[in-house]
């Protein structure tokens, strides 16, 4: 992303952000290497404390929808979206610590592109959705898949865990989703390349599906799903997703200080469906090394 008030250079595009300024949250606008307030106050986006771009009622996030990851899998996609729910409590931002807990191995990392909602919106046509969005920003669709037994398919603890729905940096508006790249990047290493081609259901169709039966309010946020090539990152990993135009969303992955409690509920496990999920399919046959519990 270049360093400018408009992301790629596109003049049809500005990026908003939300940091914490001289103790407050404060929206600024990318001005260069800087973050400009309403009142002209500055800062260095670099030395800035970012935190969500947007303030969402709701997070929803669609299960499968780039061909990529439908062949990696070997599967093939339902005839419509279906999606799951992350917990707002689960949000972070640029620059946050993503947490994998105690006794977790398998914490995997999801390059997406997040939908922000601008307006209200409830029964609209894909054609109609475009005006009711705010604009995008990147995400982390992390995924703690110790605990893919369990919540009946609802994937609740899996995607909806403290820490694991990173947003940012910021919120671009007037970003054409078409033809754009979707990278993710652990310690600097490409391990996602896909693009916005690749998906079976854009950003207008996604919108407008969901706010059939569901009313989307400003600042809601929809996931629209991550390319081949999620995998486990280990305590001490920096993970960065890159969308184009939209700028690179930086993460580090900790360790949770505090154990899974071992007395109450469903354990983490490691079951073959467990394994095979985290590690992309079949993985017995891919040569491929579990990951330790460093």
């Amino acid at each position: 992303m270049t360093d400018s008030a408009n992301p790629g250079g596109d003049p049809r595009t500005r990026e908003y952000r939300r940091v914490l300024l001289d103790g407050s949250e404060v929206q600024v606008v990318r001005d260069g290497d800087d973050l400009v307030s309403a009142d002209g106050r500055r800062v260095r986006a670099e030395d800035a404390v970012h935190l969500p771009p947007c303030k969402p009622t709701k997070v929803v996030a669609v299960h499968l929808n780039h061909r990529s990851r439908v062949e990696e899998f070997q599967t093939k996609l339902p005839p419509a979206p279906t999606y799951f729910h992350k917990p707002i409590s689960a949000l972070n931002a640029h620059g946050g610590a993503v947490v994998r807990p105690e006794r977790c191995k398998y914490l995997n990392y999801e390059g997406e592109i997040a939908i922000v909602i601008g307006r209200t919106t409830r029964n609209i046509t894909p054609k109609e959705a475009g005006d009711h969005i705010a604009g995008y920003t990147v995400a982390n669709d992390y995924g703690l898949h110790d605990f893919r037994d369990t919540d009946a398919g609802s994937m609740l603890r899996v995607k909806g865990s403290d820490t694991l729905c990173p947003l940012g940096p910021g919120l671009v508006t007037g970003w054409d989703f078409h033809g754009k790249y979707l990278r993710t990047y652990v310690n600097g290493e490409l391990v996602q390349d896909g693009n916005t081609d690749e998906m079976q259901w854009d950003m207008h169709y996604l919108v407008a599906d969901i706010a059939r039966t569901i009313t989307l309010h400003p600042g809601d946020v929809l996931l629209s799903g991550t390319p081949a090539n999620s995998r486990p990152v280990q305590p001490g990993d920096i993970v960065e997703v890159e969308a184009e135009g939209l700028g690179r969303l930086r993460n580090h992955i900790v360790a949770g200080p505090v154990p899974i409690r071992d007395d109450i509920g469903a354990q983490p496990s490691e079951s073959e469906e467990v394994i095979s999920t985290a590690l992309g399919g079949d993985w017995e046959f891919r040569g491929v090394r579990r990951p330790s519990s460093r």
